[in-house]
């Protein structure tokens, strides 16, 4: 886990939260700040664990961690955050100590996070995928009926 904590210290990555939060300091609905992030790593660990999918816990957070860490460029200049992310992610990896193996694998997934049409796969993608969508809890939420996700897309029941 040293390497995960190597992120969360990281200057850049603690820059790209910081950014985010200034970006949705008035938004109402689901934020990406840390507390999201590590619901992604959570839920894609016990997946992973439930499933088999086979990836080292590292994997995980790194991947989860990263994933969002470009929404305020979203916001400032209407890029696709996933595709920022990814863009980001590699000097925080490398510096972190993944190897270029590692950094292929979830770069790939934080560009492909996004696309809801993977969350069958099993594949880090898909995993990852299906980890973000199931971290939100529009079961609960207070302005759920004012969200422009989709009725299908929202998460309606808890999954366990």
């Amino acid at each position: 886990m040293d390497r995960i904590n190597q992120i969360f210290h990281h200057p850049k990555f603690q820059e790209y939260v910081f950014e985010n939060g200034r970006c949705e300091w008035k938004r109402e609905f689901c934020r990406h700040n840390l507390s999201h992030f590590m619901d992604v790593a959570r839920i894609a660990y016990i997946l992973n664990e439930e499933e088999n999918y086979g990836f080292t816990k590292d994997i995980l957070y790194g991947a989860a961690l990263l994933h969002d860490i470009g929404r305020h460029v979203q916001y400032r200049e209407h890029r696709p955050h996933a595709e920022v992310s990814a863009e980001l992610a590699p000097q925080i990896l490398r510096d972190c100590g993944y190897s270029e193996e590692e950094s292929a694998l979830i770069i790939s997934a934080i560009a492909t996070h996004s696309d809801k049409s993977l969350v069958g796969e099993r594949t880090l993608n898909g995993l990852l995928a299906r980890a973000d969508q199931m971290s939100r809890a529009c079961f609960s939420c207070a302005v759920s009926e004012k969200c422009d996700w989709s009725k299908e897309r929202k998460n309606r029941r808890i999954e366990w």
